[in-house]
Parts: C-alpha cells; structure tokens; sequence
C-alpha cells in the first residue's frame, strides 16, 4: 500500500466541485461529506468565492484539493505552495511543464512552511498532460511525441524535483508506475462509465479500471453531479473499487 496514498475505498474518491457559486458547492458539501473522501476546488469556484470555499469545507471536517495548477516562475509558483500550504488543504497540484526549478522550489518552500507553522504539509500533485488533450492537440502546441512518453518523462522529472504524485490520464498508469514506482501517488481524472457522457475528456477508464490499473484517487465529478441519485452512484463506485 503507498503511505501516502488513502486507507479506504471511499476516501480514494475525490469530488469535483466543478459549479459557479459558494451555496451550490456547501450543497454538495453537506450533500457528499462522509461518503467521499476529498472535494477539489478548481479555477471557476476559487476565482468566485476565494479562501472561504476551503475555510467552509475544513470547518465541516473535510478534506480539500486545491485544483489551482500553478505554472509560472519559480519564485511565484513557490509563494503560492505557501499560501496554499497555510489553508492547509490535504493536496495542491502545478504543472510539471513549469519545469524541474520550478516544482523543486514549490516543494521545499511547502515543508518549510508547515515545518514552521507546526501543520501538516499537504500533498503535492504535478499535471502532466491534460486528459482534454490527445495526440493532434498537443500537435498543435509543439509537442510531437507519443503521448504516454511524455506522461512518463514529465512523471519522472516531477518525482526527482520531490513532488508526491502526479494527476495524469487513467491510460498512463502503467507507464508511470514503470518509471515511478509504486509510492509515487496517481490522481486520475477522466473517470466514466461507459455510459457516462464522455464531455471534454478524451482519455478515460471506468472507476474499477482505473483502480486495477494502479491509481491511488479517482477524481470524479459529472457521473456523480448528473446523476438521479448522488448518493447511490457514490456507494456504486465504493463497491466497485472495494
């Protein structure tokens, strides 16, 4: 089992609280608390409500994910890790295209921090390549590689500049643990069923899959928020990766 990794089918779930307004993200919060394990705060809702999303979820006894994707210069990436670090979510995540610097300095300045302030310090997750993104996309920025290659590559230099895991596509699991190991924790978006609408994902595994290929937090959203019953497809996904 990795250390760092969760103990129970249900806290391996990470909800995405993927909506516009603080009183609909408290809805699924007192909806889902005690039958998921994380809830992630992405771009939308922090931009709208600020800290007090994750103050409002600490407060009811619940886990965060702060889904910022940091990528910028070093000093700033590192900066925002502290500030992060401070409102002590479980787990941040950057970009490992910000480079090797760039995560390396994050890292140190968050156990510095949590060090200081006698905190734990939360888990740090490195993007690799978007699971909204196939082979003809990366293309068109410049990437011309297989895309597990790259997955792979950016893995191993997030794991060398210290960081705790990586959030990359359910396909890619094998060939990070190849190059990781298996303490090195996967995060792994783009999780459907296969009668799930597939959205904006290109790149997905049903949750069972995903969890027998290796990945150690699923994080889903829509086939949970669509659903008739939210509650009822959470125990379903519980019973399936159990």
């Amino acid at each position: 089992m990795n250390p760092l990794g969760p103990t129970s089918p249900k806290d391996r779930i990470i909800f995405a609280l993927d909506v516009e307004h603080f009183h609909e993200a408290q809805h699924w919060v007192n909806l889902l608390k005690g039958h998921v394990g994380i809830f992630k705060v992405g771009k939308q809702l922090f931009t709208h409500s600020g800290p007090k999303i994750i103050d409002m979820i600490t407060q009811k006894g619940q886990k965060v994910f702060l889904d910022l994707k940091y990528h910028d210069i070093p000093n700033t990436v590192a900066k925002a890790g502290e500030e992060a670090t401070k409102h002590q979510v479980a787990m941040f995540n950057l970009h490992a295209l910000g480079g090797f610097e760039m995560m390396r300095k994050t890292v140190e300045a968050s156990r510095a921090i949590a060090k200081h302030l006698e905190i734990p310090r939360p888990l740090i997750l490195a993007v690799t390549i978007l699971t909204s993104m196939d082979e003809e996309t990366l293309k068109e920025v410049g990437v011309q590689g297989p895309i597990p290659e790259e997955v792979g590559r950016l893995a191993s230099l997030a794991q060398k500049a210290g960081v705790d895991g990586v959030i990359a596509s359910p396909q890619e699991i094998g060939i990070i643990r190849e190059r990781c190991g298996k303490n090195f924790l996967i995060v792994t978006p783009g999780i459907r069923h296969p009668s799930d609408k597939k959205d904006d994902q290109r790149r997905t595994l049903t949750p069972k899959e995903a969890i027998e290929a290796g990945a150690d937090y699923l994080v889903i959203g829509r086939p949970i928020k669509e659903a008739k019953d939210p509650i009822e497809t959470v125990q379903k996904i519980v019973e399936d990766i159990s």
